[in-house]
């Protein structure tokens, strides 16, 4: 039979659960920024409402495969978006 976990267990618990979440946004919000940083976007005068827009539609294409490698969808979106802005004429 398992012991009992104690009320100071289960705080104890809670409390490196929310230190582990804080260290993954934390993660997160630093690969965005590094992103960012090197597109360029940091430095464009982006409103909230277009960086949310922009971030739901991102979020938008790559759920739409539901898969985790999602830079190949990522690379055929690129792809087909040259092709258009190239007449059609592909990567020359």
């Amino acid at each position: 039979m398992a012991a009992k976990s104690s009320i100071a267990d289960i705080d104890a618990q809670i409390e490196k659960l929310r230190a582990r979440r804080r260290s993954l946004i934390v993660k997160s919000a630093e690969r965005f920024a590094r992103a960012a940083t090197k597109s360029g976007l940091a430095e464009m005068e982006i409103t909230e409402e277009e960086l949310d827009r922009i971030f739901e539609e991102m979020a938008a294409r790559f759920r739409k495969g539901k898969r985790r490698g999602g830079s190949r969808n990522c690379f055929a979106a690129s792809a087909s978006s040259w092709s258009n802005w190239n007449g059609g004429g592909g990567f020359s």
